[in-house]
Formats: C-alpha cells, sequence, structure tokens
C-alpha cells in the first residue's frame, strides 16, 4: 500500500472503532436482575434504581391449546416492558411455584396434569424472603406482580407485614392491585364494549386470557386446538379446564391489553412511589 492510502485507512477505521464504541454506548442495559453481575447491580442501585419489580406467575394448566407456563412467560415480558418505561426499575426471576390448590384430594387447577402447588405459608415466606434479600441490598420499593388472580390475600399479606416493618424509612413492599384489574376487569369490559360475550372472554384460558398470552407469548398457544371451540363456561371435570371460548382470540386483540397494562401499571407505581417519598 502507498503512502498516499494510508490516511484514507487510518479514517476509514476510526469510523468503524467510533461505530462500535456508539453502538455498545447504545445497547440498553438488562434489566432482569438475572442477568446482571453483582457489581453491574451494585452500580445500578447506586445510580438510583432502587425499585424492583417481583413478577409472580403461576404453573396451572390452561386447556389444551396453552402452555403450563402461560403466567411466568406473560409476566416476564410485561414486567420487562413496565421496568423499560419506569426508567430506575430492575425486574427480579419470576416466581414460578405458587398455591394452586389442595394437592390430595386435588382441588382447583391440581385436577389437572402439569399444575404444581405449594402451601400458602410456604408461598408467602418465599415472597417475604425474597423482599427482605433485596431490600437488604438497597432495594426501597418491592412491587408484587401478580399474574395470578388466586394468591390475592397472600401479596397483600406479605406486603402490609414488611412495610409495617419498614415503617420508619421510606421503603415499602406495594402489592399492586392494578396491574391484575387491567389484565381482567379492565380488559373484560373492553372486549364486552366490543361484542363479546362474558361466556366467550371466559375467566381462564377464554377469549381474553389466550389474547394476551397471544400477544405476548405466542409460542405457548397451539394454534391446531386454538381453531377448535371448547369448554362450557366452567372448569370442571366434564371439560378440559377452559372457562370461556378461545378460538377467535389473536396476538391483535391482545395487543391493546398488554398496552393498558403496562401503562395502568406504570401509573400506579409512580403514584405509589409519590405517596411513600421521604
Amino acid at each position: 500500500m502507498t503512502n498516499s492510502g494510508l490516511p484514507a485507512l487510518r479514517a476509514a477505521l476510526c469510523a468503524a472503532l467510533l461505530w462500535a464504541l456508539c453502538s455498545a454506548c447504545t445497547q440498553a442495559a438488562p434489566l432482569h436482575l438475572e442477568e446482571l453481575t453483582w457489581t453491574e447491580l451494585r452500580a445500578r442501585i447506586a445510580a438510583g434504581s432502587t425499585t424492583v419489580l417481583v413478577p409472580i406467575g403461576g404453573t396451572e394448566q390452561n386447556g389444551p391449546h396453552m402452555a403450563l407456563g402461560k403466567h411466568n412467560a406473560r409476566v416476564r415480558v410485561l414486567a420487562e416492558r413496565i421496568a423499560e418505561k419506569l426508567g430506575n426499575a430492575v425486574v427480579a426471576p419470576v416466581l414460578a411455584y405458587v398455591p394452586e390448590g389442595a394437592i390430595d384430594p386435588p382441588t382447583q387447577h391440581m385436577r389437572w396434569p402439569g399444575t404444581i402447588s405449594i402451601p400458602e405459608a410456604a408461598f408467602e415466606a418465599t415472597l417475604e424472603g425474597a423482599a427482605r434479600s433485596l431490600h437488604q441490598h438497597g432495594f426501597c420499593h418491592v412491587v408484587l406482580l401478580g399474574d395470578h388472580g388466586g394468591y390475592r390475600a397472600s401479596l397483600d399479606r406479605v406486603a402490609a407485614k414488611l412495610s409495617r416493618a419498614w415503617a420508619t424509612s421510606a421503603c415499602r413492599v406495594h402489592a399492586l392491585l392494578e396491574y391484575y384489574r387491567a389484565a381482567s376487569a379492565d380488559y373484560a369490559a373492553v372486549l364486552k364494549a366490543q361484542g363479546y360475550s362474558a361466556a366467550e372472554i371466559g375467566s381462564h384460558a377464554g377469549l381474553a386470557d389466550t389474547a394476551l398470552t397471544l400477544a405476548t407469548a405466542p409460542a405457548l398457544v397451539r394454534s391446531e386446538a386454538l381453531a377448535r371451540k371448547r369448554g362450557d363456561g366452567r372448569e370442571g371435570r366434564d371439560n378440559d379446564g377452559v372457562a370461556g371460548d378461545p378460538s377467535r382470540a389473536s396476538a391483535a386483540l391482545g395487543r391493546p391489553a398488554a398496552e393498558h397494562i403496562v401503562n395502568a401499571t406504570v401509573a400506579a407505581i409512580r403514584l405509589a412511589l409519590g405517596k411513600t417519598a421521604p
């Protein structure tokens, strides 16, 4: 190469280096605690990320058309979107083991294979231990995001207990009702306004539940099973565990609900943190 070509080569190398540096700078930092090193997390907390979201799912039957991990996958995706919008939050690992009914004789979702149930006391002890651990490391606000309505009372009890224990500080545990309400009652009301019946919307693995999963974790929905109408609106032994009719569910139907859940939850967290600020 001649000397005359060296300046051009240097310029090209510099441009490539700058592009690489800029790309690295613009890459979003991980939002999930389990994807961070302990030193990265310490730095994140020191920089002001003192809110942690604890996504709570459940491992349960969801009919023949939806995988057992629906709640876990869905709440992980939505918690990430909520943390991203908040800008100062980290997402803890999803809690997949929750109360789902008696084991022997089986009740509730335990009547179908694959459901995993733990006692309420064990569930609440796990939540409390996780929240205390996170608080010890510098998180001031622990937000419990429950994707399943069955353990609502447990979230409330743990939040009340720890908030009392931390009463001398501005730190709190928040059992956020708005997340689940946006995913259930709010979404059902919107679908009813669009002409869908309550029987079709359903309460478990029906139209609403399935559409929301298609919008957040589509790989968990079996399209060949979805095409068949199912259930009679009850989760009894005489049907397939579905309360509702998911046959008309689609990702397009679920996307507005996912957006509403994120926006409603972000607003509720900001309001709660404002009320508890020193």
